[in-house]
């Protein structure tokens, strides 16, 4: 399974539109799509998501009027990305204001992250990986290290999900998509600490490695240290 088919699956109930444009809006605001990145052809996206050419027409169509695509003519045409993480000043209050509108609590995503993505680490590194796979994690992992502060955010979330698709299960690479587009959600709404970026550097090579060596126990324990530094931050700027 490719990651971008973590996100691009098919709706689940009769809101074909709106759950049209979420997969869509996962796929940008996750990094799976980069900026200036050219989304899969209408034909092919419309078959993977089970909507009509239609609906997915005014599905980007609404995207693209809420500057998230926009669209090209011509031999290399298409529709691009377009949406670049905002850098406006922070806003001390901002992260009060997400968790007051979430529909559950902070604790909760937290902790439904933690179980989710401690057991993809360890479940990783269980697997034999290919080649594929392997080259994929150690380029994705160079990316985060290379990225800036717009695109952080989405690089930091590709790295997270391959390590989730990485284990062959559809449902909890899935499931991991959801919860980080919650997880964003809040860290959207703190700012970014260059020395924390540092140390989240380190902490993702120490996963990496951990499963590439197969070592299921070391890539658990890894994560789980990873996580729990962003819980803290959290926690911190809302106290």
């Amino acid at each position: 399974m490719n990651i971008d088919h973590t996100v691009f699956r098919p709706v689940r109930s009769g809101n074909a539109f709106e759950e049209a444009v979420e997969r869509i809006l996962q796929s940008i605001k996750l990094g799976i799509v980069p900026t200036g990145e050219r989304l899969p052809p209408e034909r092919e996206l419309a078959t993977r998501l089970g909507v009509s050419r239609m609906t997915l027409r005014e599905a980007i169509r609404a995207l693209q009027q809420a500057g998230y695509v926009e669209s090209r003519r011509g031999r290399f045409g298409g529709t691009f990305v377009a949406y670049r993480a905002s850098a406006a000043p922070h806003d001390p209050d901002a992260l009060a204001k997400v968790v007051a509108n979430m529909s559950t609590d902070l604790d909760d995503v937290l902790t439904y992250r933690w179980v989710l993505e401690v057991g993809a680490a360890r479940s990783a590194a269980a697997r034999t990986l290919t080649a594929q796979e392997r080259d994929h994690l150690v380029t994705i992992q160079a990316e985060v290290e290379r990225s800036d502060e717009g695109t952080y955010r989405q690089l930091d979330s590709r790295l997270h999900l391959a390590i989730a698709e990485i284990t062959g299960s559809p449902s909890l690479a899935s499931s991991v998509a959801d919860n980080r587009m919650r997880v964003n959600e809040l860290l959207d709404a703190i700012p970014l600490l260059q020395h924390n970026i540092e140390h989240s550097h380190a902490q993702h090579r120490g996963i990496v490695q951990a499963i590439l060596s197969g070592n299921a126990e070391r890539a658990g324990t890894a994560m789980a240290e990873h996580l729990d530094g962003t819980a803290a931050l959290l926690r911190g700027f809302l106290s």
